[in-house]
């Protein structure tokens, strides 16, 4: 193995071997986006964008898709279109990148932290069940929407979550931007609540480089964030603006990556799969690791099969005699990215003193869990690599 990686340009950030989800570009990609370049439509609007939105519709199962600049501007948006207003509370899963947060505060709306299922790291639908029947019986005021997360490719629990939600008329907005190509009881991910928002960051299962996407079968719902993404620009022929918009609309440019990814999209989750197989047999029998959201038995008869967009595994320190960032600095000498799980909103300090009802699943995640390299690109070599560096690791206790 080779030794610590060396530093990249001016000395900021290491040059992997390994990365923790390298985009899965090629020769097809490249076509697209040329094509689109040599055909004039360089503008934000074109062809390409309509034929990306088509097929976001057909890959999710939506009525409508508006593709834009970021996931994080699909929450931002489909929080507004759906009535969310400053003052507002949003009820957020915390064990989640800070973009799903961010998104309701962007808003002018305040975020209520939730724990998570100790299983799937998912939002707890116990604890929604429990807090919405309370303030129900208390006469105290419901969340304006509820933002669960689809975390590490693996939808939540929308089967239980949508109808506690709407029997106390709450909205769902789904962050899907670490699923897209999963399914949850055979439907898939962005095709729950009132609507869903995707993510192809250059980490994503498929990538735009940077760029999102809001879908809902709710055609008011699409055409407001439509208008919104555009400047508010009303439909006439001078430049008229009734309330003030955002610049969040994605390039036609990008818009021609995106549909060449989504051609290999089957693959690339397969590919994630089998990785995450691969981890699951390389890693076996390690005292103190376990792998993180096991396949349950019986779950891929009913349809529900997340992405493994990142395989994860936590880790007790007693029996491993190394700890979480013991593990990730012995990768790292190996030149091998890793990470720890996302460290929960509510304990970040931009968010320190905003309300959190549980906490302690998510926390403890944090302390134990790290991400492994998971990108569809990756050989069965370097995955072997992986495991065999985590498991010189346990062994030594480095």
């Amino acid at each position: 193995m080779s030794g610590a990686p060396t530093a990249g340009a001016g000395g900021a950030r290491p040059r992997w071997r390994i990365l923790l989800s390298g985009p899965d570009v090629g020769s097809r990609d490249r076509e697209a986006l040329l094509a689109a370049f040599d055909g004039g439509w360089i503008s934000p609007v074109g062809p390409e964008l309509d034929r990306f939105e088509d097929d976001l519709r057909a890959v999710t199962g939506r009525a409508h898709a508006v593709a834009l600049s970021s996931g994080t501007a699909g929450l931002h948006l489909g929080l507004l279109a759906l009535g969310v207003r400053p003052g507002d509370e949003v009820w957020v899963a915390t064990l989640t990148f800070a973009a799903t947060a961010n998104a309701v505060v962007h808003a002018g709306a305040r975020p209520t932290f939730l724990d998570v299922d100790p299983a799937t790291w998912t939002l707890d639908v116990d604890l929604i069940a429990d807090e919405l029947a309370a303030r129900h019986r208390d006469g105290r005021a419901m969340p304006a929407a509820i933002v669960p997360v689809d975390l590490y490719g693996r939808c939540a629990a929308y089967d239980r979550l949508l109808p506690v939600a709407a029997e106390h008329g709450v909205p769902v907005l789904a962050d899907a931007a670490e699923a897209l190509g999963a399914t949850h009881l055979g439907a898939p991910a962005g095709s729950h609540g009132a609507a869903g928002v995707l993510s192809f960051n250059g980490n994503k299962i498929i990538t735009t480089s940077g760029g999102g996407a809001f879908v809902t079968d709710d055609a008011a719902l699409a055409a407001r964030v439509r208008h919104l993404a555009n400047q508010a620009r009303e439909p006439v022929r001078h430049y008229e603006h009734l309330e003030v918009g955002f610049n969040h609309r994605l390039s036609n440019l990008l818009a021609a990556l995106g549909s060449a990814q989504l051609e290999g999209l089957a693959a690339k989750v397969d590919r994630r799969r089998a990785i995450h197989e691969r981890y699951v047999a390389g890693l076996a029998g390690l005292l103190g690791v376990r792998i993180a959201d096991p396949e349950r038995p019986g779950e891929v008869d009913t349809g529900t099969r997340p992405t493994r967009w990142l395989t994860c595994l936590t880790l007790d320190p007693a029996e491993a005699r190394t700890d979480r960032d013991g593990l990730i600095d012995a990768l790292a000498a190996e030149g091998i990215e890793a990470r720890p799980v996302w460290k929960p909103i509510h304990l970040q300090p931009a968010y320190a003193g905003a309300p959190v009802i549980g906490g302690a699943v998510a926390a403890a995640a944090f302390q134990r869990g790290v991400a492994l390299p998971s990108g569809s690109s990756l050989t069965d070599a370097e995955v072997d690599e992986v495991s065999g560096a985590v498991q010189a690791s346990i062994v030594t206790g480095a």
